[in-house]
């Protein structure tokens, strides 16, 4: 009976035995991948340029599960140090999970200052890039690997976010399915996630929100499956689902989580009451 249990256990461990890198892991999505990973047997390493919180979230996880490495993504020496550190430590890569990003003041193209719209490129963009390349670069010899991005439901619609932010994910869209194609040769599957609102530490800064539950609350009214609330949990339980072989066949796609808000056309309101 014993035996029996420690093998369920086990089996209910989705990433046993694999190494996952996170950028952008100290807070919000990151944070909340990063403690499901390890929970489900992973080891996890964990890029960001946010010392403190990191060092909090290796102390959550537990320092022979998890280890911290300070990381700009748009620099690529950072990015390689990165990858090369969880071989040096762990010895292989199994999982490279982009989530680092970061959004632009302004929401008009005429207030936008180039050199904020090129910062959210460098991030966003380049930064997925570099993420692609270096994980890809120590996969390519094992010929297996699950690479996964943070895009957003406006990679899809328009009108919900900024210029910048909104054309940084759809680059990383294009980019999630043209590394995918090249990497399918190896066995490496290339996937992307794009949530609705999540009412992450970032977020509420940007819109310059300190009640958490408020700005889900928010989220919720404008979105369009009622009676859930979007949080960075939902979101980590699609990444750990692309990140193990429960997706083993699934490569190239962008994962929607958004309760059918792309679907939607809020200006249609035929079934508003139940009826035409």
């Amino acid at each position: 009976m014993a035996a029996a249990s420690s093998s369920l256990a086990s089996a209910l461990k989705r990433l046993q035995g694999k190494v996952a890198l996170i950028t952008g892991g100290a807070c919000g999505i990151g944070e909340y991948s990063a403690k499901l990973f390890a929970k489900h047997g992973a080891k996890v390493v964990i890029a960001d340029i946010q010392d403190d919180l990191a060092h909090s979230v290796v102390t959550a996880i537990g320092h022979s599960d998890s280890t911290f490495i300070h990381c700009d993504v748009s620099n690529e020496d950072h990015i390689k140090n990165a990858v090369d550190t969880a071989i040096s430590k762990y010895g292989k890569l199994d999982i490279m999970f982009n989530n680092a990003a970061i959004g632009n003041p302004e929401p008009r193209i005429i207030d936008n200052d180039k050199a904020d719209f090129e910062r959210v490129m460098r991030v966003n963009v380049t930064g997925v890039f570099l993420g692609m390349k270096h994980a890809a670069r120590v996969m390519i010899p094992t010929r297996s690997g699950s690479i996964i991005t943070t895009a957003s439901a406006v990679s899809r619609v328009a009108g919900a976010s900024t210029h910048a932010y909104t054309c940084s994910k759809h680059g990383v869209v294009g980019l999630t399915k043209n590394v995918a194609i090249e990497l399918g040769e190896f066995g490496i599957r290339v996937n992307c996630i794009s949530p609705f609102g999540v009412a992450t530490p970032s977020v509420m800064k940007y819109m310059r929100i300190d009640n958490k539950q408020a700005l889900e609350e928010f989220f919720s009214s404008k979105g369009n499956l009622k009676g859930a609330i979007l949080n960075e949990e939902d979101v980590a339980n699609a990444a750990l689902f692309l990140a193990s072989d429960e997706a083993k066949y699934i490569s190239g796609e962008n994962l929607f989580i958004d309760g059918g808000f792309t679907n939607c056309n809020a200006s249609m309101q035929i079934f508003e009451h139940g009826e035409f």
